[in-house]
C-alpha cells in the first residue's frame, strides 16, 4: 500500500522549500539528498549555467531488478511566483496554500508521487526494470531546463511527464507548438500639444496592428494572444516606441506558420500605413507532439489504470510542457494527469486521494 501519511508529509515539506524559476538550488539540494538516500545514482547537469539558474537539472537512476527497457519519469522543480514562504493548509482531504502564494503542486506533487512510488517498490521488493528520473529547472515560461538537459545521460526511449491538471488516468497525447513574437515599433516623437502632426505615435500603430489581428481562439487546433504592451512615459509626447509581446500556438505546424505570419504582417502593414518602423523577432519556443493512442507508452497507462480501477482517457492540450521537448529529442513521451487544480493561482490545490492514485499509477508503470 502507498503510505498516504508519508506522501502528504513529504509533499508539504517539499513545497515549503522555495524554488521559483531559476532559483531552484535549495530544493535541488534537498531532492538530491533524498534520492541518494534511496540508493539512486544522482547527477546534476550544467543546464543552470546556460539558463541562469542556481542549479542544473537533476538526473537520477535506479538499477532494475529484472531485464527490461528503462523508463523515464519527469517533473519540473520550479514554481511560478509568488512561491516563497508557502504555507500549506489541509482541509477536507485537500491541500491548499494559505492564499498568499501558489501551492506548488505544479509540479512538486508529481515529484512527491514519484519519490513515494520508489520508496514503495523498494520496501515491498517489487520487481522493476531500470528507472530514470529527470527533474528539470526553468520549465515555467519556456521549458528551458528540458531544452538543455544532458540527454547523453538518458537511456530511456519512453517517458512519462507528471504535469497535467487532469484526473489520474488522463494521458495527454497531443500538444501544440508555440511561437513567441516580440515586436518593437519605432515611431517619431513630437510635442503632443504644439506639433502632434510632426510625430508618429507608436501606440496608434500598435493599436492598428492588433485590431487587425485574428486573436484568441482561431480554431480547434490554434490559439493566439497579445499578452504584453509596453510604451510611453508621459502624455505630452507623441509616443516614439512600443514593444509588443505575443504568442501563437497550434497542434498543426502549417496553421502555426500561417497564424504567426499573419500577426507579423499586421504589424508590418500598420507600420507602412503610418510611416513607422518595426523590429520583429519570432522564436519557435518548442515543437508539437502527437503520440498515437495505441502506442506502447499509452497502452501501458491504460493497462495500469485498469489494474487500479482508474478511468483512462486520452486527451490533447493547448499548453506546453517538458513533454514537447522530450519528444523533440527522440523520447516518446506523454503527460499524465495528476490533479493539479487551478495552477498558477493563489487558489491552487490538490486532493490527497488524487496524489495517492498517482503514486499507485507510477508504481504500476515502474513495474
Amino acid at each position: 500500500m502507498i503510505n498516504q501519511e508519508r506522501l502528504v508529509a513529504n509533499f508539504i515539506e517539499m513545497v515549503k522549500v522555495s524554488s521559483e524559476t531559476r532559483k531552484e538550488g535549495d530544493f535541488a539540494k534537498k531532492l538530491k539528498a533524498i534520492l541518494e538516500e534511496l540508493g539512486l545514482e544522482v547527477y546534476v547537469d550544467n543546464a543552470g549555467e546556460v539558463v541562469g539558474s542556481n542549479t542544473g537539472n537533476i538526473i537520477a537512476k535506479l538499477k532494475g531488478t529484472i531485464k527490461k527497457e528503462p523508463v523515464l519519469f519527469c517533473c519540473h522543480m520550479d514554481t511560478v511566483t509568488p512561491g516563497v514562504n508557502i504555507n500549506p493548509v489541509i482541509k477536507d482531504g485537500t491541500i491548499y496554500s494559505d492564499g498568499t502564494t501558489v501551492l506548488g503542486a505544479d509540479n512538486k506533487a508529481g515529484i512527491a508521487c514519484i519519490i513515494e512510488a520508489i520508496r514503495h517498490i523498494k520496501e515491498e521488493n517489487i520487481p522493476h526494470g531500470p528507472i530514470e528520473l529527470a527533474f528539470t529547472i526553468a520549465e515555467e515560461g519556456g521549458l528551458f531546463g528540458a531544452k538543455n538537459l544532458d540527454y547523453s545521460r538518458i537511456n530511456s526511449k519512453m517517458a512519462y511527464v507528471l504535469d497535467s491538471g487532469g484526473d489520474p488516468g488522463q494521458v495527454v497525447i497531443k500538444g501544440p507548438a508555440q511561437d513567441k513574437i516580440v515586436a518593437k515599433i519605432i515611431g517619431k516623437p513630437a510635442h503632443a500639444g504644439v506639433a502632434p502632426e510632426e510625430g508618429i505615435s507608436a501606440i496608434v500603430v500598435a493599436a492598428h496592428a492588433i485590431t487587425n489581428m485574428n486573436l484568441l481562439r482561431i480554431d480547434e487546433e490554434t490559439t493566439a494572444n497579445v499578452g504584453v504592451i509596453n510604451g510611453g512615459q508621459v502624455t505630452n509626447i507623441v509616443c516614439p516606441e512600443v514593444e509588443i509581446k505575443a504568442e501563437a500556438r497550434s497542434l498543426n505546424i502549417e496553421k502555426l506558420d500561417a497564424q504567426t505570419n499573419h500577426m507579423v504582417k499586421c504589424i508590418e502593414e500598420a507600420c507602412e500605413k503610418f510611416g513607422a518602423k518595426a523590429q520583429i523577432d519570432v522564436e519557435r519556443m518548442y515543437g508539437p507532439f502527437n503520440v498515437k493512442e495505441d502506442d506502447e507508452v499509452v497502452n501501458k497507462v491504460k493497462v495500469a489504470c485498469e489494474a487500479l480501477g482508474l478511468k483512462f482517457y486520452a486527451s490533447s492540450t493547448g499548453g506546453g510542457s517538458d513533454t514537447n521537448v522530450l519528444n523533440q529529442f527522440g523520447i516518446k513521451a506523454v503527460n499524465l494527469g495528476i490533479g493539479e487544480r487551478k495552477p498558477h493561482t493563489l487558489e491552487e490545490h490538490i486532493h490527497i486521494k488524487d496524489m495517492v492514485d498517482v503514486a499507485k499509477l507510477v508504481v504500476e508503470l515502474m513495474k
